[in-house]
């Protein structure tokens, strides 16, 4: 081997072959590299392994290569394709129990597969924080039911973080999928027959809704159909004795509204009997009592807009949310990620500075009736004493009475990249506008739960009634109050990089939460900035009302905020169109513009707004007696 070549190298090559001996696949090319793992019909990508060769590197390479190569030697497209539900958790659920499968039975043949996978699951569950998970309602359902079907078709017992996740659900998926889960190593070594059950294990779990069609069913509804060598005659008497109206017994369905219909017109004549001998009956003295008054709308925005449990709901601090030595770590974590991109948005937040302090310069009021002696025109009342003293008044900094608050997108799809530049730039812009007198408020919006929380729960006990509404539990995070000062609220904005905090986008309601709570404060003049990378999605609410249940509600929010104009409101979306929401908004495609659209957009907010600066300026010389 030269001095140059990298060390490493073989033990890829090594690992290349093998990999594509275990899959069964001669023909996939394998690669290596920074991008997440993941696998295509040609293409298989494993996690870089650097010169150092670092235990940690070879074991992770070796779990995700083994976890891959298995699923695509057991694995067939077709059959998942055939059996996969329709709905998002059913899908998640599907697939993570799917999983499973292709690892235990891979592990009847060479059980050495095992131990390799369970580092890459260490690896995955370390990294997303499953082992500071408390409660089930924190904790992914669909890698919890993988994580069990694993743990009992192999008998091996998970890594620590991924068996916290495992144990939090495991006592619900136990009881309610008991009887179905007996049946689950005889059925490894056949998908469709594990298909089966895992969409049994689904429905067991309250999802049925969300698996569409049997395609078992189907096939058999096919197979029934009277085909030419069947006897015809046959097939005739028996839809003949199906369709006969004149057998109940045939039609139960018009048989029970009969009864329904007899029923309705029995009490409809006790009613009229009631009410012809209405001049005998009692009628209480005085007016009839008034009905109670209708449950006050949810939201302002929106009287049709509902939601089925709001105890649920947390609007919390984010110092509430991780301990201080975790928010110091994750803090010094997003440093350390962002360090390159700094300057960058140091420099647009200076030129922002210098912006409104241009326009902050201090001046003075003359010639006035009280306020401070004039000494430069004193020499005139000495001259002529008949001439009245004057006086000054200094004027007040504009942006004294404007608060800014910035509300971030907490959802999964922000993800990486995005939510870290999305918090060093609200960092640094916190910084600056304090600087310059501007209050500053931080926000954060996702949920408590992937695909539905405790509401989804109790609506599932419930009955599961129609339109229930809005069907998880939202989360509201205040990592920054406007009266709070930057230095201590700054390690705050590290909870973004928690694994395991992002979660489902309600935005409407995030929204309409922002603009209460900024109604609410005392200052003349509010921008509200919103920081988004896509529509509002919840699974759990989507899946039982309409499909533009919460974008409606966005959209019926934004109306009401635009036209009572108490708040500045402006958007920002990264990837995503928000100018079909927003009237002031501007789209970036790259997250990399979000430092310089974010001081841009305020920088013109202040430039462009004269009329708002009088006004304060107005009402600043009224207090003052003016």
């Amino acid at each position: 081997m030269k001095p140059s070549d990298n060390p490493a190298d073989p033990f890829k090559k090594a690992l290349a072959e093998a990999t594509k001996t275990l899959a069964d696949d001669r023909d996939i090319a394998v690669s290596f590299s920074v991008d997440p793992p993941g696998m295509t019909a040609e293409t298989m990508r494993l996690p870089q392994v650097s010169r150092r060769m670092t235990q940690d590197e070879v074991l992770l390479a070796r779990g995700t290569a083994d976890a891959f190569a298995l699923r695509r030697r057991h694995h067939d497209d077709g059959v998942a394709a055939r059996y996969q539900p329709q709905g998002q958790m059913a899908r998640d659920l599907y697939e993570a129990m799917e999983n499973a499968r292709c690892e235990a039975v891979g592990a009847r043949d060479m059980p050495g597969t095992l131990g390799n996978i369970d580092a890459k699951i260490a690896h995955e569950a370390d990294r997303k924080g499953y082992g500071q998970i408390r409660a089930a309602a924190d904790a992914p359902l669909a890698q919890a039911a993988g994580y069990l079907v694993r743990h009992l078709a192999t008998g091996r017992d998970l890594p620590a973080s991924a068996a916290n996740v495992m144990e939090l659900w495991r006592p619900f998926i136990e009881q309610q999928a008991a009887g179905t889960l007996d049946g689950l190593n005889g059925s490894l070594s056949d998908q469709a027959a594990f298909a089966r059950l895992a969409r049994k294990v689904i429905a067991d779990l309250g999802y049925g809704d969300q698996l569409g069609d049997d395609p078992d069913a189907e096939e058999d509804e096919d197979a029934d159909q009277p085909g030419e060598d069947q006897d015809p005659d046959t097939g005739d008497s028996q839809q003949s004795d199906e369709q006969d109206p004149e057998d109940s017994d045939a039609s139960p369905e018009r048989s029970q509204e009969q009864q329904q219909d007899a029923s309705q017109a029995q009490v409809s004549m006790d009613d009229m009997a009631d009410m012809e001998d209405g001049d005998e009956a009692e009628m209480p003295d005085g007016d009839a009592p008034m009905e109670p008054p209708p449950p006050a709308p949810y939201s302002a925005a929106d009287p049709n807009y509902s939601v089925y449990a709001t105890e649920f709901d947390e609007e919390i601090r984010a110092e509430d949310l991780a301990e201080p030595a975790e928010l110091e770590r994750l803090r010094a974590y997003l440093d350390q990620q962002l360090e390159p991109l700094k300057g960058a948005v140091s420099r647009l937040a200076n030129k922002l500075q210098r912006r409104l302090q241009a326009q902050q310069n201090r001046s003075w009021e003359f010639d006035l009736e009280e306020g401070v002696l004039d000494a430069g025109r004193l020499a005139r009342v000495v001259a002529n004493p008949t001439t009245p003293l004057s006086f000054k008044v200094e004027k007040d900094t504009e942006f004294r009475d404007t608060v800014v608050t910035l509300l971030l997108d907490n959802s999964g799809s922000m993800r990486g990249r995005p939510i870290s530049i999305a918090a060093i730039c609200a960092d640094v812009l916190a910084r600056t506008l304090e600087r310059c007198q501007v209050k500053v408020e931080i926000l954060g919006f996702t949920t408590r739960a992937w695909k539905g929380g405790q509401s989804r729960e109790r609506w599932l006990a419930n009955g599961r009634p129609q339109q229930p509404g809005r069907l998880n539990d939202l989360r509201h995070i205040i990592y920054k109050s406007a009266d709070a000062p930057w230095r201590r609220t700054r390690p705050n904005l590290g909870l973004m990089m928690k694994e395991g905090l992002l979660k489902e986008n309600i935005d409407g309601e995030a929204l309409e939460w922002a603009h209460r709570r900024m109604i609410g404060r005392p200052e003349v003049r509010k921008i509200l900035m919103v920081i988004s990378d896509g529509a509002p999605v919840d699974d759990s609410t989507l899946s039982v009302n309409p499909a533009n249940y919460l974008e409606k509600h966005l959209r019926d929010v934004i109306a009401m905020v635009e036209k009572r104009r108490a708040v500045e409101l402006i958007a920002i979306g990264i990837g995503h169109d928000v100018t079909r929401y927003y009237q002031r908004a501007v789209t970036i495609t790259d997250v990399e513009q979000l430092a310089g659209a974010m001081t841009e957009q305020l920088a013109s907010l202040f430039d462009s707004d004269p009329r708002a600066r009088a006004r304060v300026m107005g009402i600043k010389r009224y207090a003052g007696g003016r």
